[in-house]
This record gives structure tokens, sequence and C-alpha cells, in this order.
């Protein structure tokens, strides 16, 4: 398989290219060039196929040859080592509990995965490779994990200072070793934007091979696929239509279920469930997609004013507006409607959601007042990690899980900066 960049400037490339330079030289996402559906029969037995068989199916025509089946499947049984259990909330509402990994967020499978990939394609190369990677919450968390102690990679993770939790700060500054944290004087988009600036920058590329974990990176971003297969594995026999609400912050997940979806997944519809970084709602809306600058809310993993995988949708719906608009519907809501719907799966259900999985609800409530399908919305961290948010709605204290108690009393690390200069001079001293 090989991939071509959105910007269509430069040559195709292979896999491993994709993975290791994270953008294109032309600067545009990478895309696969075909994308071949499922045999029919796949979907019609999927209940008797374990996770890792379905995924291994699912992906493998992006991947293979370039690493070879066998270490495929060792790659996918190594990622997808705890469980995706789909919660039934009532009878036409579920949720897909996607936390369930070492840092309990969805994002635990991409950077575990991307981590595997790179490590092989790296293992007989003496050059070291930078993970550069900005993060608006839990993709720091991942990614460090994902990524500890790989052979050859060091990570550099710059986050936005005061606007993640103190559980998602611990995780992405206490684990040392080939992990670095930058404590930006700013925004997410600030993060973004010295990343990309980064990427950019030839006397910074000419010195170091960086490559980014953000799902911009084919590898991080193709292999949350599996989740929607996972979730219709669980639901076939029980529901005919099936759509899914997924919290949407830079939309690689839900642009991923779009391709679960051209791999024959039989998905009814997509909603993509925003807070009040709503972008996209705007253009779907308008047709007029006007990117401005993010604003801070409780579910600050999705505070992205200028989503980057918004264009990789376009390109799955041929860039035809009505296509898009058939398959896609999305809302935005306040962190007054968070934490509303909170408590309501609190009170109603007896069900502790976290802020991002509580905006998927309302997504799932707006989609039902007008369509007959049973909606499946995204829980995609656990609530612990927004403690103070959750507990302070539910009025009740939460157990922390042991992922969250081994990182409570390390002591962060991290370095301050506020500029691009300062970046690209940690980054050169290095």
């Amino acid at each position: 398989m090989n991939y071509y960049s959105l910007n269509k400037k430069t040559p195709n490339t292979t896999f491993a290219d994709a993975v290791v330079r994270g953008l294109a030289p032309d600067k545009g996402l990478y895309f696969p060039e075909s994308i071949t559906p499922l045999d029919a029969s796949f979907f019609e037995t999927i209940e008797e196929k374990s996770n890792a068989e379905i995924a291994f199916e699912a992906i493998k025509q992006f991947i293979v040859p370039e690493i070879p089946e066998d270490v495929l499947k060792t790659i996918i049984e190594e990622t997808l080592n705890f469980n995706f259990p789909v919660v039934n909330i009532n009878e036409n509402i579920s949720t897909l509990e996607l936390f369930h990994g070492p840092t309990l967020a969805f994002k635990d499978v991409g950077a575990r995965f991307m981590a595997r990939c790179l490590g092989y394609f790296n293992k007989s190369n003496t050059n070291e490779v930078t993970v550069l990677v900005a993060t608006s919450g839990d993709t720091g968390g991942a990614v460090a994990n994902g990524f500890l102690g790989v052979k050859g990679v060091n990570v550099v993770i710059l986050y936005p200072s005061g606007k993640v939790s103190d559980i998602q700060e611990k995780q992405l500054t206490t684990l040392r070793q080939n992990i670095k944290a930058l404590e930006v004087d700013g925004v997410f988009d600030d993060c973004q934007d010295m990343v990309k600036r980064a990427f950019l920058d030839e006397e910074l590329t000419s010195k170091m091979q960086l490559t980014s974990a953000n799902s911009i990176n084919v590898a991080r971003w193709l292999p949350q696929l599996f989740y929607y297969m996972f979730a219709y594995k669980q639901l076939k026999s029980k529901h005919k239509d099936i759509a899914f609400s997924v919290p949407s912050g830079n939309f690689g997940n839900i642009c991923a279920g779009m391709i679960a979806q051209k791999l024959g997944l039989p998905v009814k519809h997509f909603i993509a469930s925003n807070n009040a970084n709503d972008t996209v709602v705007n253009y779907m809306n308008t047709q007029s997609y006007e990117p401005k600058p993010s604003v801070q809310t409780i579910s600050n993993a999705m505070d992205v004013g200028n989503p980057s995988n918004f264009i990789r949708i376009q390109e799955l719906h041929n860039k035809d507006f009505e296509a898009l608009k058939a398959n896609l519907s999305s809302y935005s809501y306040t962190d007054e409607e968070t934490r509303e719907a909170l408590l309501e799966l609190y009170k109603d259900y007896n069900y502790v959601a976290d802020p991002h999985g509580a905006v998927g609800y309302l997504g799932a409530k707006a989609h039902l007042k007008s369509n007959d399908v049973h909606v499946v919305f995204l829980e995609t961290a656990h609530p612990t990690k927004f403690l103070d948010v959750v507990a302070d709605v539910i009025k009740e204290n939460i157990e922390l899980p042991p992922q969250i108690m081994r990182v409570m009393d390390k002591e962060k690390e991290a370095t301050a900066i506020a500029t691009y200069d300062e970046l690209k001079m940690f980054l050169l001293n290095e």
C-alpha cells in the first residue's frame, strides 16, 4: 500500500516512510491510495472472531508487506491487551468504553500501535528519531507510555500550561527516560503551531529526523478504526441500524470510523459531538470552513480550533459536501450542558462518564430526536482523569484506578517555554 499527500505536490510513498515522516514533504497529511472493502462474510461472522483477528484483517491492507504478517499480528496482540466493552445506557443508547488501557484514554491504542511500528522500522537503524507531539490532554500521556523505552526514539511532548488536568499532566511529565515534556505558555493551538513550524524548519530537519505522534501520523490514526468494529461485534445481534456519536477534537477518531465504514462496516451515520470549539459544526451549517482560536473547556482534549484530520474526512467523501452531510451530523455543547449530561447519566442510569463522553451522549440524544437508530457514544477517557469536574457534579467520591495511583506521587519534570525559538533551542541541544 502506498500513501499520497493530500496536498498532492510530492511523490507517493510507502507506509514506512509515511510513519517516519509523519507529515509529507509538501506538508500535506498522508492518505492511503486505495481502500478495498472486506468481504461481506467478514462482517457476517464477526462475532466468531477475536479482537486481534478482527484488527489484523481490517488493517493489514494498509501495512503488509512492509511489516510482515507475523510481526503485524504480534504488534496487534501487544496493542490490544485490554478490553473494549459496550455498556448499555438505555434502549436507544450504548457507550463504548475506550479507557481500559494503561493511560485510561482511547489514544492508548494508536500510541501503542505506532510505537511498535516505529520500533520495527528503526530496529536496524542507527539514527535516532525524535517524536514531536502537541497534546490538548490525553495524547501526551498515551504517547509517553506507548513510546517509553523504545530503542532509538526520543519523545518531546508540548502541552499548554494550566490547560490539562492534573492527572493528565502527571502522566506525561513523570516517566523520564526517553520522554521529555515542554510546558508551553499558551493554548493547544500554540503547541500545535510550534510543532508544525518545526517540521517546516529545514535548519532543524537537516540535523534530526522528526516525526509526529498526533493523529496526523497514519500509524496513530488508522488503528482507531478497530473501535467501531469491536462495538459492532458486540451489538450486531441486538440492533439493525447503528450510528456512532464521537467526541471530536482533531477529528482523527471519527475519521478512522469512516475508514471502517469504507471497509464495509455497516454504520448508519456519524455524529461529531463537539464542545464550544465549533469550527466543524459551523462548516456543516454554512459550508464555510473558518478555523478560529481554541477555547478552553472542561472537555479539554477537544479544545481544537482547527482540526487537522477534517481534510481527510473531506477526502473520504470526495470533497462532496452533500455526501458528507448525508453521513455526518455535528453539534456543539457548552460546559454547563456537559455538566448537566454528566449528572443525568449518573442520576438516571447510574453511569459515571467523563466530560468528553458526556458530550458524546448529548450528540447521541440530539440525533435520536429525528432518527430511529441505536447510537453508540464513545467514552474516550476514564472519569478519574477529570476528577475535579466529575466529582463536583455527581457529588460522589470516585475510586482511583491503579493506573492513576501509580503516577499521583511522582514528581513532575517539565521545561517551561513560550516561543518557537525556545523549542528549537531545546531540540538542537537534546
